[in-house]
């Protein structure tokens, strides 16, 4: 099973033709509009099976899968104590495993924004994992840690090892969070702002099972969007 997460920077109904190469079985889009909202043909035909969230039918995040895989979405809470945290998108698939989308979002927050959704979304939410793939963009690194927050990067990287969960880039290369040596992610687009903010996490099964991780190249992805896909591939799952 190959299964692609990337932020396609807004209108995917002109971009997902790029998606193609991959012959993936799921995507996990950030960024991207409802395919049930826009009129393009195309974009429907390709998004037949699908779950979207979003604020505005222009921007949101999605699950795409392949006409022969099952998405049942789940009931997991995105309230924190009384704010609705953004945004998180979980699944089961083919009745199998979790599979929880991610588009680390600012909020509005002050305090609690992008990192800190995803901590709180954590806190209600990780006694439900099981065999789960986290992935998408979390907006964040272990390089922007800050000492008076218990919500960092790499606490969440923390909790989630706590239950067994890692990151498949970093087992995969044996490299350190904020030590990445490929970037995901360009600021503006430019080559001198190369940032690792986008992820695939996994509990052991898919540890066990990965056979293949690989992120897009720069030249030709940047021609359409500040990041780059991120691909994993198992055996089985």
């Amino acid at each position: 099973m190959k299964i692609v997460t990337w932020n396609c920077n807004g209108a995917l109904r002109n971009k997902f033709q790029h998606l193609l190469e991959f012959e993936a079985d799921i995507y996990i889009i950030q960024e991207c509009e409802s395919p049930e909202q826009v009129h393009h043909e195309g974009y429907a035909e390709w998004a037949k099976n699908h779950h979207w969230i979003g604020d505005s039918k222009n921007k949101g995040l999605g699950i795409f899968a392949a006409e022969h895989i099952k998405l049942e979405l789940l009931k997991w809470s995105n309230l924190y104590t009384d704010h609705t945290v953004k945004y998180f998108l979980p699944c089961l698939v083919n009745d199998s495993f979790q599979l929880l989308a991610v588009w680390a979002h600012q909020n509005n927050s002050p305090n609690f924004g992008y990192i800190g959704q995803l901590w709180k979304y954590l806190q209600v939410n990780k006694q439900n994992f099981g065999k789960v793939i986290i992935a998408g963009d979390f907006n964040s690194n272990t390089i922007w840690d800050q000492w008076d927050r218990w919500w960092n990067h790499s606490d969440v990287v923390r909790e989630l090892q706590e239950l067994g969960i890692n990151s498949l880039y970093h087992k995969h290369f044996k490299e350190d969070h904020g030590k990445e040596s490929i970037p995901t992610f360009f600021l503006n687009r430019k080559s001198e702002r190369p940032y690792h903010i986008d992820y695939v996490f996994g509990s052991r099964e898919f540890e066990n099972t990965l056979t293949k991780i690989e992120i897009g190249n720069s030249e030709q992805w940047l021609k359409i969007s500040d990041h780059l896909p991120l691909l994993c591939e198992f055996e089985q799952v």
